[in-house]
């Protein structure tokens, strides 16, 4: 089938929106460096482990950063790595101002900062604010009795009537959220691991020391943070039951069995959001505020605050959550562009810690597809570690099973270790990642998905990425430019990128069978995700195989 761009998608082309280019190129042209920029994602236990202990650590990241600096991304975003006990893999913290020794030292830290400024790349770090682990020195403190000065650091709430828990809010690794302390006879609440008690945000002085953390990495060199469950900060203050989901059914997790209604995103959570974002602003306007938020998208982008004072990005999730075709895509992007503040920067996601890879949700093939998507979408990207060769999602042995949810409820698909697997550097032993057996197993296919493998062949998935990554950082079209929807039908989800006059159109076929599209203008192709075609002119129909994408340069 052969589409067709709209009339109404191009009625304003040579009009209101040259009119609105030209009223914001001078605002663009100053863009900051994170909305020019691409965003690397680390889980530090998976990177690279430099001691042979089968964990990555801090050293194996600095070892590392040429490798980074060379794929063309501009920051890293590394996942917690304070001094933890790890039952949540370090998003149980015990202290907020140090390193685990398991990854390093705060020397070495500081060594992995400068290295990494050195060479352009900036430094997020993982803020975990919710909860503490139980062995952090406030919690422990704050059960030993009723009366004590850090008790309402924490959430603590008197039996139900009938002695249970205060409420219905369940954890989001199943069973109730409420756990019994015999010692003081009250509930705490933790939206996680019992072992994750939750902070009490309410409390002024919660507020203070936990932005005194904030300003003690920044004070270090730090460039931002992404914080950890940003919606689930404020809880109900009167701490109502949660209504039940009327469409929860067996296979979705236990916890959805109710609307977070009362437990999470209240109104009174911007506030606090606001307050993070003075924090940054004292460093200057290149601070990145990034926030974790599972919401729709109607409430996903008030956490860009009144008047852009929250985050500056709250983190878009739709591309791993929506159904993988054209159309669903298409709407999706069109319903974000559309809600988006004035002056909000969108950005978008393929993979995280938390959910499958890319390359297990649609197949390698189309993961390509997916990543010409990722890069030339307007927004700032966020690679996950290892979807640059392709990485695909492990099957875990029971036996090897280490993520707490899959252990509490097991065999049902919710495990995350498979997508949190040891990268695969090269075809050595354990791929690279470590001299010793490795805390998640190696993925069977290592050898052929590895970046020393992938890195001699032109039209591998580590080529393609650092090809689209170059021709964004040297295009303003690509990077900061207008996004236009390119109206089709089928199998195709295309798109303009504008800037002045550079124009790029985007074809991105989602289906395993050829697909054509007519562009709006005569065009030449400058990068497919399947064949040698740079140069090819487009004079009509621009014919598209099984799972191909193309970046073509509109002629004027």
């Amino acid at each position: 089938m052969v589409a067709r761009m709209s009339d109404r998608s191009v009625s304003d082309r040579r009009g209101t929106v040259s009119g609105l280019m030209e009223a914001t190129s001078v605002l663009q042209e100053q863009a900051p460096w994170w909305q020019r920029g691409v965003i690397y994602q680390i889980y530090p236990r998976s990177f690279q482990d430099s001691n042979g202990d089968g964990i990555g650590d801090l050293e194996g990241i600095i070892g590392r950063l040429d490798y980074l600096a060379w794929l063309g991304v501009d920051a890293i975003w590394i996942s917690p790595i304070y001094p933890s006990p790890m039952a949540d893999f370090g998003y149980d913290i015990a202290d907020y101002k140090d390193i685990d020794p398991r990854f390093g030292t705060l020397a070495d830290f500081d060594r992995l900062l400068e290295g990494a400024h050195r060479r352009g790349l900036r430094v997020l770090l993982d803020f975990v604010p919710n909860h503490t682990s139980d062995r952090h020195p406030w919690f422990i403190e704050a059960r030993k009795t009723r009366e004590s000065p850090m008790r309402d650091m924490y959430i603590w709430r008197d039996p139900a009537p009938d002695g249970g828990p205060p409420n219905n809010w369940p954890s989001e690794f199943g069973g109730s959220a409420w756990e019994w302390d015999e010692t003081t006879g009250q509930y705490y609440y933790h939206a996680f691991l019992k072992e994750q008690p939750d902070l009490n945000w309410r409390n002024p002085r919660v507020r203070r020391e936990m932005y005194d953390v904030l300003r003690f990495w920044l004070d270090r060199g730090v460039d931002g943070f992404r914080v950890d469950v940003m919606w689930h900060l404020i809880k109900d203050a009167e701490f109502r039951d949660n209504p039940e989901n009327p469409d929860w059914h067996e296979g979705m997790p236990p916890h959805k069995k109710v609307l977070n209604l009362y437990s999470a995103d209240r109104p009174e959570v911007h506030d606090v959001v606001a307050e993070m974002r003075a924090v940054l602003d004292e460093y200057g306007g290149d601070r990145l505020l990034i926030g974790e938020i599972y919401l729709p998208l109607t409430r996903l982008v008030t956490y860009y605050g009144r008047d852009l004072q929250g985050a500056h990005l709250p983190f878009n999730f739709h591309l791993i959550l929506t159904q993988w075709d054209a159309r669903h895509i298409e709407r999706q992007v069109q319903e974000y562009e559309a809600a988006l503040p004035e002056g909000g920067w969108p950005n978008w996601v393929l993979s995280n810690h938390d959910k499958p890879r890319i390359a297990a949700r649609v197949g390698r093939d189309q993961a390509r597809v997916a990543a010409m998507m990722l890069l030339t979408l307007r927004g700032t990207p966020t690679i996950y570690y290892g979807d640059e060769i392709g990485m695909d999602d492990v099957e875990i042995p029971p036996e090897r099973v280490q993520d707490p949810f899959e252990l509490r409820v097991p065999g049902q698909g919710f495990g995350r270790d498979p997508q949190r697997t040891p990268m695969q550097w090269d075809t050595s032993v354990n791929a690279g990642f470590s001299t010793a057996a490795p805390w998640l197993p190696i993925a069977p296919d290592a050898a052929d998905y590895s970046v020393e493998t992938e890195r001699a062949h032109p039209h591998s998935m580590l080529s393609l990425y650092r090809k689209l990554l170059a021709l964004r950082r040297r295009s303003e079209a690509l990077s900061i430019g207008r996004y236009a929807t390119v109206q089709s039908s089928g199998s195709v989800f295309c798109y303009l990128r504008e800037w002045k006059e550079e124009r790029y159109f985007i074809a991105l076929n989602l289906r395993p069978e050829p697909a054509a599209i007519v562009p709006p203008d005569k065009c030449r192709i400058i990068m497919s995700t399947v064949d040698d075609r740079e140069e090819e002119r487009v004079e009509d129909a621009l014919r598209l195989s099984a799972d191909e994408g193309v970046i073509a340069a509109m002629e004027a």
